[in-house]
């Protein structure tokens, strides 16, 4: 695996708090997002990148690893572990014999390549390597739960996306990644979803947004209209001398809420007014006559 440096690809330096790493993931997140850039594959890499190194360096713990071990920190436990055993096996060896220096001799290099590292005739045993893959989705597939057939390196995996996955997120399919090495665990697979909105709809998180359109009369008037949701119309009351910019909110009517069954977020319905045009010589007669009246 090469090296990457997740520092340089968030334009953070080393010694970053972690509100600066925060802050400049979610600038480039912005910027390399697919939304905002259809069609561009740059940038789509760009965006992946930004997600991996957020991802490794927003976590304290990943970032300690990573700091220490570089591109083998996903190895970090094996390492210490391989490490103390060789400290034993050298204190144990110079009290009783039986090993020289020699047995130790590229040690770590035998852990990712090389010759297989060996203690005490039992060979150390590694963890496979990971996967990435991209799913591209349409915000309608996310709205149920739903089973899906991916083909990673040429094997099918049957996996279940929860409702409410959100773009850019990235989940682990647990020993689906390469091989183990001398009996180890298999590596993990991590799927990130790439989810376009082409629907009337603006999502965030588990809220949606949408814009409808009112009539003057309507407005003015009050009445009953039927507005989109994302599984139907529903009736909608309109109150007397609505605004323009007036909101509403439809409880429940949102996006579903991430591995919540049957739990929903809400809609949030923002009123337009479109004003008449071509008016009648009546209308206009009748409009005049009203703006006296005020």
């Amino acid at each position: 695996m090469a090296y990457i440096d997740y520092y340089k690809i968030l334009g953070v330096s080393k010694k970053a708090t972690e509100n600066d790493i925060k802050k400049a993931y979610r600038k480039l997140a912005r910027k390399y997002h697919p939304d905002l850039n259809p069609n561009d594959k740059e940038a789509e890499q760009k965006f992946k990148e930004v997600n991996e190194a957020n991802e490794v360096l927003s976590n304290p713990e990943n970032r300690k690893k990573y700091d220490e071990y570089g591109e083998h920190w996903q190895h970090a436990e094996e390492y210490e572990k391989a490490k103390q055993q060789e400290q034993y096996q050298r204190s144990t060896s110079s009290q009783y014999g039986g090993y020289s220096e020699e047995d130790f001799s590229d040690f770590f290099g035998s852990m990712f390549g090389g010759r297989t590292g060996q203690s005490r005739g039992q060979q150390v045993r590694f963890k496979g390597q990971d996967f990435n893959a991209q799913l591209q989705l349409n915000l309608n597939d996310v709205y149920t739960t739903h089973k899906r057939t991916l083909t990673v390196n040429g094997k099918n995996i049957r996996i279940t996306i929860p409702a409410g996955v959100e773009n850019g997120q990235i989940i682990k399919i647990k020993g689906h990644g390469g091989k183990g090495v001398n009996g180890g665990p298999n590596g993990d697979l991590y799927i990130e979803f790439s989810i376009i909105n082409n629907t009337q709809f603006k999502r965030d998180g588990d809220s949606l947004f949408a814009s409808v359109d009112l009539d003057l009369y309507k407005a003015l008037l009050g009445g009953d209209i039927m507005v989109n949701t994302f599984d139907g119309k529903v009736k909608l009351n309109v109150k007397p001398e609505t605004q323009n910019g007036t909101k509403v909110k439809l409880k429940g009517k949102g996006f579903p809420k991430y591995k919540k069954e049957g739990q929903f977020g809400d809609l949030f319905i923002t009123y337009t007014i479109k004003m008449p045009t071509k008016l009648s010589a009546k209308e206009k007669e009748l409009f005049t006559e009203l703006s006296k009246l005020r």
